[in-house]
């Protein structure tokens, strides 16, 4: 901790004279998500500047990927968004497949379709969870984490892990689905949706998360696209905008889902408090994901066909001459990789796009003017991924 004088001027009689104190908050303090160390100007209470400080989980995955094949590169994907390793593997797959010309069959397609919404509501949970820990409240977290685990042993049956799968890969997926793997996700499926609800009541409309959250740490849409924002973060602010949608990729186009966004107070039950753009709305935002994701992973249920999970990929695929960029919508926002070919099996060039980097960019910008306990309830709702900043 330093402190660092504003004036030498001596303060008039009677008045309080007050310093500002650059604290550390971070890079292990449970509040920032990560290794992520913020420094903040303070006058007090009142925080006058935030400077995020990066780079504290930095694993040269960029250049991993220019050294080893796609699929060596698959396992190191796992650990970009190390809540959310399926999407992670999904994009690169997909880039590494438009640059090849392989054609993915029908029901390796849904296969990863059910692992990314399923990997997408299991990080929402453990959002949701950690968030309520960041204001003050434990209890959200063990509920979070009951249900998460359900859907880690179905990763588990799958595959064989549980956080780092390896399962999505170039062509399809490793493995089929297990004997059983069907009924289970529709009980879960079942038994899952209600909680959302409980949910809800138990956090997003108590009484003091709601004054801890609402109208705090407001972004615009103005503020939101000139930082490059995406993912909840950017649908929080009102902006309708998913990849799902208005770019579809996979078989996104053939599922019927809603893509949810903030919304002012007093409307559809939100409380009056809350401003388009606030923390609320972006932790809300991920709770009705949620509930689009259980539609979508419904609708495949009922989609899937049987036959082969995975194309015909040679042992030694080389990489055409060539690069193509490709973007997926992780959860955490817009996933892209750009993969530069030159009629060898290892790329030239490997480029990573990650969400929570551009993301966490506007913390200065929202984190100005605000009290010193604000700044978790700000931070938790962005809900960065180190790994992925870092890459």
């Amino acid at each position: 901790m330093e402190e660092n004088t504003l004036s030498s001027q001596p303060a008039a009689p009677g008045a309080i004279r007050t310093e500002e104190m650059l604290v550390n908050m971070g890079p292990q303090h449970p509040s920032t998500h990560g290794v992520l160390r913020l420094m903040l100007r303070t006058d007090g209470e009142l925080v006058l500047e935030t400077i995020p400080h990066i780079g504290y989980l930095h694993r040269c995955a960029e250049k991993i990927g220019e050294n080893v094949t796609p699929v060596q590169f698959v396992p190191i994907c796992d650990r970009l968004d190390y809540l959310a390793g399926m999407n992670n593997d999904h994009g690169y797959s997909l880039a590494v497949e438009k640059l090849c010309g392989l054609e993915v069959p029908e029901r390796g397609h849904y296969i990863r379709v059910i692992m990314c919404e399923l990997n997408r509501i299991a990080s929402h949970l453990v959002s949701f969870g950690c968030y309520g820990m960041d204001i003050g409240a434990f209890t959200p977290f063990l509920y979070a984490f009951r249900e998460r685990e359900y859907i880690l042993d179905l990763f588990e049956a799958t595959c064989g892990a549980r956080l780092t799968y390896n399962y999505l890969t170039i062509g399809g997926a490793s493995l089929d689905l297990p004997e059983g793997f069907v009924d289970r996700l529709a009980w879960f499926l079942d038994y899952f949706e209600p909680k959302i609800d409980e949910y809800n009541n138990l956090l997003s409309y108590n009484y003091i998360f709601v004054k801890r959250t609402a109208n705090v740490g407001v972004i615009s849409v103005a503020d939101a696209i000139a930082y490059g924002l995406t993912g909840p973060c950017l649908r929080g602010s009102g902006v309708k905008w998913d990849l799902r949608r208005c770019a579809p990729y996979e078989i996104y186009d053939r599922f019927e889902f809603d893509i949810p966004v903030g919304m002012p107070g007093g409307s559809n039950g939100i409380p009056p408090e809350v401003v388009v753009g606030d923390s609320w709305s972006r932790y809300y935002v991920r709770m009705l994901e949620m509930k689009q994701s259980v539609r979508i992973l419904r609708q495949c249920l009922q989609q899937m066909p049987a036959g082969e999970f995975r194309a015909k990929v040679p042992r030694t695929l080389k990489l055409p001459a060539g690069e193509v960029y490709l973007e997926v919508e992780g959860v955490r926002g817009q996933l892209g990789f750009l993969v530069v070919g030159e009629n060898k099996p290892i790329p030239r060039r490997v480029k990573i796009r990650g969400p929570s980097f551009c993301n966490l960019s506007i913390v200065p910008h929202v984190c100005r003017q605000v009290l010193l306990a604000d700044v978790p309830a700000i931070v938790g709702s962005i809900d960065v991924v180190m790994g992925e900043v870092d890459r």
